[in-house]
């Protein structure tokens, strides 16, 4: 699924990309999370200041959670009970009470958070703030922030390695990604990405997924309007993939097989044969 800001909607897509429908929800829909094993999908909406829920049986929005203002990213507990939510005007990470809709706790960040990731052993939520060039690591049990690493800048997205040992953030400004080590949050590496052709300040990394293997790295590279694939073991660019304009959100299939890219600024999405990086449709 794909969500449509200017049109309130997420457009529901079958693995060949054809469309099947599109489902109105709140206003500008951004990030998206599934719920309830499939049957649900809630996303966050930030000029309505909530996450909204659709039921897949019925396509409508049937349930809201109110947030603060300009809700950007979340990530769900591995028990899907709680939602972390970056709130970009009020400059904090708030986590609610999935089923009772209510707010359990804030903390504090740097400025303009966004990019939100929940470990699978519950016990950690990591948040970027654009402004301050930041992470922040927050335990959830004593729910307070407990380490902060200073990255490349403006820090965007997040992807983890299965063992939860690194943690891999673009940097959107910065035409790289840092490498942390979770325990010392510290940097151990910083990759910067190249474009034949291209300016430094015309990559602009921002979406990015590990396989399930933990071997590879996918980075959209923004308005350079490539994908890199990169080799986690080495720390190298295999190869790189042309897509659409401003390359952004991305998705694997099941089988890893298809890598799945949001092209902001033409209004598609790039199929990509992740065997050979060769895009199959646009």
């Amino acid at each position: 699924r794909s969500g449509s800001e200017k049109d309130n909607a997420i457009l529901q897509m079958d693995g060949k990309g054809k469309v099947i429908r599109s489902i109105p929800v709140c206003q500008r829909p951004r990030h998206m999370a599934w719920a309830q094993g499939g049957k649900l999908i809630m996303t966050a909406c930030g000029d309505a200041d909530q996450i909204g829920i659709v039921d897949l049986a019925t396509a409508k929005l049937v349930d809201k959670i109110p947030t603060g203002e300009s809700p950007e990213i979340f990530a769900l507990s591995p028990d899907g009970k709680t939602a972390y939510v970056s709130v970009e005007d009020d400059n904090l990470l708030a986590a609610y009470d999935v089923a009772a809709k209510k707010q359990l706790f804030t903390v504090k960040t740097g400025a303009e958070p966004e990019g939100v990731l929940a470990t699978a052993d519950g016990k950690w939520v990591f948040v970027t703030s654009e402004v301050a060039n930041a992470v922040y690591k927050v335990d959830v049990a004593t729910r307070k922030s407990v380490g902060q690493v200073k990255t490349g800048m403006r820090p965007r997205r997040f992807a983890i390695t299965p063992d939860a040992t690194e943690l891999w953030v673009t940097n959107e400004l910065g035409s790289s990604v840092s490498i942390i080590d979770t325990a010392s949050m510290k940097i151990k590496q910083t990759l910067k990405f190249e474009v034949k052709g291209m300016r430094a300040n015309d990559i602009t990394p921002v979406g990015m997924l590990m396989s399930g293997d933990g071997h590879t790295v996918w980075v959209a590279l923004g308005r350079a309007n490539h994908v890199a694939e990169v080799d986690v073991a080495t720390r190298s660019v295999r190869g790189l993939a042309l897509v659409g304009k401003r390359a952004w959100g991305l998705a694997l299939s099941k089988d890893g097989s298809r890598l799945y890219v949001a092209n902001g600024q033409s209004d598609d999405m790039t199929i990509i044969d992740t065997a050979n990086r060769r895009a199959l449709k646009t």
